[in-house]
């Protein structure tokens, strides 16, 4: 894994807090080490399909993995060590 520097960070950063599904996903997979969309959905009152926007855009930016791709359905999902390094200066900085 790269290590990413400070200005990668800050941007990423800029970027999860910008919307709020994404920075609900964050506040999940802080709680969770695996979550599915749908566990994500119910803890937060919003719809799945929103939640489902935020994992693919964050799987973009490779901050999370999927355990199970080949499934099309209740999905699993992990931080990578990208992501892992963007929640912990989240926690630090704004959380």
């Amino acid at each position: 894994m790269e290590k990413l520097d400070e200005q990668a960070i800050d941007e990423l950063l800029i970027w999860v807090i910008s919307v709020d599904r994404r920075l609900v996903l964050m506040e999940s997979m802080k709680k969770h080490n695996i979550i599915k969309a749908s566990d994500i959905a119910h803890e937060s009152n919003r719809s799945t399909q929103n939640i489902s926007r935020a994992l693919k855009e964050f799987e973009e930016k490779d901050l999370i993995s999927c355990l199970t791709p080949e499934k099309t359905t209740w999905k699993k999902y992990v931080l990578t060590g990208k992501g892992k390094e963007i929640l912990k200066k989240l926690e630090e900085k704004y959380l």
